[in-house]
């Protein structure tokens, strides 16, 4: 320890609707029309993107997981996980190379690796 730390950046990326499969398209297509964004919907992809400067997803979840969740995209995930553990989050899963956490009230947020177009706009340097 006490090694020199760089900076990181990080941003919430997307709102993600997730619904289970038997509202999966009925979702996508209500979403889709409510925010006024293109609708290219797949019935066997996990993710139905309505892309834009925020993305919005509306996501093909496990029964009992529906609800609406942030991802926060991060140019370096472990130090993002790491502050935000610091704030008062918790862990719940690693799932490939991003993190499921939960925050002091309760609401499960994903940090996850750059995956937008617009990235860096609106990122914040975290020290």
């Amino acid at each position: 320890m006490g090694g020199t730390r760089m900076s990181h950046k990080s941003r919430v990326c997307a709102v993600l609707f997730d619904v289970d499969s038997s509202s999966y398209e009925k979702a996508a297509q209500f979403w889709a029309g409510a925010l006024g964004r293109d609708l290219k919907f797949d019935a066997n992809e996990k993710y139905t993107s309505l892309q834009g400067e925020l993305d919005y997803l509306i996501q093909n979840a496990a029964d009992g997981r529906e609800g609406v969740h942030i991802d926060i995209e991060t140019d370096d995930v472990d130090a993002e996980v790491e502050r935000l553990v610091k704030l008062g989050a918790k862990k719940r899963e690693k799932v490939k190379g991003w993190w499921v956490m939960i925050s002091p009230g309760g609401h499960p947020f994903c940090i996850v690796p750059v995956q937008s177009k617009t990235w860096p706009k609106g990122a914040i340097e975290w020290d």
